[in-house]
């Protein structure tokens, strides 16, 4: 899933206290010819809120399974993202299909300037101090998978002083 990104580690959730965020639950339908078949897709993040996040999708006939699908999804995709103490280290913006994220570190004492779907990333991950932008698409799967995308490109000082 994080093939197309350098210096990302990947994380086992064995050890972890993770604690998962319902970032959105979808009522789909499947038109057939006996009628309609509803179906339930959630996404959901779960984090250690100390820099290791993961995002996941579950489909399923209700609510609850599809939640637990989810958030057994969400524990595979597990990475650990660079912090600068409760900030980012740095400026970054992430894209996802239509939607456009835009994240800045802020002083102490700000906070999570954030709406909706960024936010429940941001505070998994252990943010505290952060602004956002969200534009474009307010879909909750692309803005989580652009928000992952603008914190998967985040590289801490040590590793750019590495290169």
């Amino acid at each position: 899933m994080y093939q197309d990104y350098k210096n990302v580690e990947t994380v086992k959730p064995s050890g972890l206290e993770l604690k998962d965020r319902l970032v959105g639950v979808q009522r789909v339908t499947k038109v057939t010819k006996g009628g309609r078949a509803f179906g339930f897709s959630a996404i959901v993040v779960v984090g250690d809120e100390n820099g290791v996040v993961g995002q996941g999708l579950g489909k399923s006939k209700d609510v609850a399974s599809a939640i637990a699908k989810a958030i057994e999804d969400a524990k595979k995709n597990l990475v650990r993202i660079p912090l600068n103490k409760a900030t980012l280290p740095h400026e970054q913006k992430g894209k996802y299909g239509g939607a456009r994220v835009t994240l800045l570190p802020a002083a102490p004492g700000t906070g999570v300037i954030a709406g909706g779907a960024v936010r429940a990333v941001l505070e998994a991950v252990g943010v505290h101090d952060v602004l956002s932008k969200s534009q474009g698409s307010s879909n909750p799967h692309n803005v989580v998978k652009a928000t992952f995308d603008a914190l998967l490109q985040l590289r801490s000082a040590q590793t750019v002083a590495k290169q």
